[in-house]
């Protein structure tokens, strides 16, 4: 079963490129406490520094980029580190504050990507089976046509990381390295 046996447009959103007008990139819990993690196949500075390569590349094309990070509900205070990383987010950025493991339940996300006319989008984050995953599956559901920056996250453990990439996100999307990202020609 893929993601066209459930009615989504067929084809990758990357042939021929991206359209900046279209697509945001999502990144999911790039909080110091979480990059901070033993985290497998790549630690959360390699993540980190994927995810802000990509933010600097949909940023130049005029495509929007979304930061979402979770926070503890029913506490006072998040535990230290619950910021974003640094260069996460910049000016212009959207940011999104999720309460669960995914990024749409409750936060506002879907509305705001539709008020921005965005119908693709590009998944990175800590972790790979778990906040992307969850993200992903719940985009899907709202008929996005997903990609997936594989070597823009990163999981507990390598073997969750490569259930995710190699038998779950082929369902919902497309596959590829950050470096296979890309805009089409104006």
């Amino acid at each position: 079963m893929t993601a066209h046996d459930h009615g989504r447009r067929g084809g990758s959103p990357l042939d021929p490129g991206l359209d900046p007008a279209r697509s945001a990139l999502v990144t999911i819990d790039l909080m110091d406490r979480i990059v901070a993690l033993p985290l497998a196949p790549l630690n959360g500075p390699a993540v980190l520094a994927a995810s802000l390569g990509l933010a600097g590349t949909f940023r130049a094309a005029g495509a929007t980029v979304v930061a979402v990070r979770t926070q503890r509900p029913g506490v006072a205070e998040q535990p230290p580190g619950s910021d974003l990383a640094a260069g996460v987010v910049q000016d212009g950025d959207l940011v999104v504050v999720k309460h669960t493991i995914g990024g749409f339940l409750d936060t506002g996300l879907h509305e705001l990507l539709r008020e921005r006319g965005v119908d693709t989008l590009v998944l990175a984050g800590i972790a790979t089976n778990l906040g992307v995953e969850s993200t992903a599956r719940a985009a899907a559901d709202l008929d996005y046509r997903l990609v997936f920056a594989a070597d823009a996250m990163a999981a507990l453990t390598a073997a969750e990381h490569e259930a995710a990439v190699t038998l779950d996100f082929p369902r919902f999307g497309t596959v590829v390295s950050a470096a296979q990202i890309g805009f089409a020609a104006p």
